[in-house]
């Protein structure tokens, strides 16, 4: 069985409609395995919760957490690749 190839990125979420953070959690924690880290800034002047997490996971994985974050209500994602990857 071949390894498979990872990548270390990091994915921001902003959210701004306070309906989807369940939606959110919910999502980062079918993909928990993965996630190296995680740090949450309510910023509550502006009404916004601001999520960065760290990941190692294969690109395919990755670019599916972010999208299907991105897709929810009042959220944007956006990911930042590393250039090593890892087998």
């Amino acid at each position: 069985m071949s390894a498979v190839e990872t990548r270390v990125a990091v994915i921001s979420i902003i959210i701004e409609n306070q309906e989807s953070v369940q939606a959110v959690n919910e999502i980062l924690h079918g993909y928990s395995e993965y996630i190296i880290g995680r740090m949450g800034i309510p910023y509550r002047e502006k009404g916004i919760n601001i999520i960065s997490i760290a990941i190692d996971a294969p690109q395919d994985v990755i670019s599916a957490l972010s999208g299907k974050i991105g897709k929810l209500n009042g959220v944007s994602s956006k990911a930042a690749y590393s250039n090593v990857a890892k087998k």
